[in-house]
């Protein structure tokens, strides 16, 4: 199993190197020149030139990947001669619309995310996967039928419209949480009440609808499994219900339901934009669309293409080691 961790950990620090070198390869061949959009129209041609060497970009694209590269673990210096700064590692670069260091920017939106992403995928995990399987176990009787009706709504519901109606006729009608504080930063740590004011309804609106899927999903899988030979011979030992739920038929259907859970935890991660918009959180989301749609800070969008694009890399490593250790039919050599 080591040796498998081992494997899949440096084929995974490869794919990253090549995901990052691509991101640069692609903003370089795009037709807009970052130094003369970070100036005022007409700006004179000295100042565009600048404005690239403070941007980094006076250099080819290969060694502007790789002062990247470097950055991360040494840290980076920006501008020359008195206008000489430096970003500590990890470096991801310098926003100068922002007047600040991407990781600093970075730092503030990650925890909005990371927090958005981890609650929903507890809540629809928990939600989904608990009445897929009293669906499958009762099927045909009214709870099938009602988890039925809750899969039809939630997977109906877009989440814009899901999220409007929460806002409207939950947070607001019963006063549940402060108009002004919506969207408002509380640690988890520090402050949890706090946390969970600003996090329970924009997670419960992105879980929904993941909830309705995974509903769905889990029980064909335990229907399904329920009826293989293994299961039947089960049963002719006489082991309970029970047991060969837990025991054997969860721990089958459980396998494909975790490569669901990392693949669609890690797009959430990359940033659940309209859910962020509507709760006015400033996450991961946010900040990236606004830096393509309005001041086109190239640093900002190439640290959030890049993170995201790491983390989908990353769920994948955890995904493969999570269904090695559920399966024991997946091999580990």
């Amino acid at each position: 199993m080591v040796r498998y961790v081992g494997k899949r950990l440096f084929y995974t620090l490869l794919l990253m190197l090549f995901v990052s070198l691509t991101v640069y390869f692609i903003f370089d061949l795009l037709p807009s020149d970052p130094a003369r959009l970070g100036c005022v129209k007409g700006c004179p041609d000295s100042t565009v030139e600048l404005n690239r060497i403070k941007l980094g970009l006076d250099v080819p694209v290969i060694e502007q990947w790789w002062r990247f590269i470097l950055g991360l673990f040494q840290g980076r210096s920006y501008g020359t001669g008195d206008a000489t700064f430096s970003c500590p590692a990890p470096a991801l670069g310098y926003s100068w619309n922002r007047h600040a260091c991407v990781t600093d920017v970075i730092k503030e939106t990650f925890p909005v995310t990371l927090s958005l992403a981890l609650g929903a995928l507890f809540m629809w995990l928990a939600l989904g996967v608990s009445l897929g399987i009293l669906a499958a176990r009762k099927k045909g009787k009214w709870q099938d039928k009602a988890s039925t009706v809750f899969v039809l709504v939630g997977t109906s519901l877009p989440t814009f419209i899901t999220g409007i109606m929460v806002v409207l006729f939950i947070v607001l009608q019963f006063n549940v949480v402060d108009p002004l504080e919506i969207g408002i930063w509380h640690s988890p740590f520090t402050d949890p009440v706090g946390w969970l004011q600003t996090f329970f309804f924009p997670c419960a609106t992105l879980a929904l609808a993941y909830a309705a899927t995974y509903t769905r999903f889990t029980r064909s899988n335990v229907i399904e499994i329920s009826q293989e030979d293994y299961i039947r011979t089960a049963r002719a030992k006489g082991l309970s219900e029970k047991v060969i739920l837990r025991k054997h038929t969860l721990r089958a259907a459980i396998a494909p339901i975790v490569t669901m859970a990392g693949m669609d935890f890690a797009a959430l991660f990359g940033g659940a934009v309209i859910t962020e918009s509507i709760f006015s959180l400033n996450g991961l989301g946010k900040l990236s669309i606004k830096a393509v749609t309005e001041t086109f800070d190239l640093p900002i969008i190439v640290a959030t293409t890049l993170i995201a694009s790491s983390f989908v890399v990353i769920m994948n490593l955890l995904v493969d080691i999570a269904y090695a250790y559920i399966d024991p039919r997946v091999s580990t050599k």
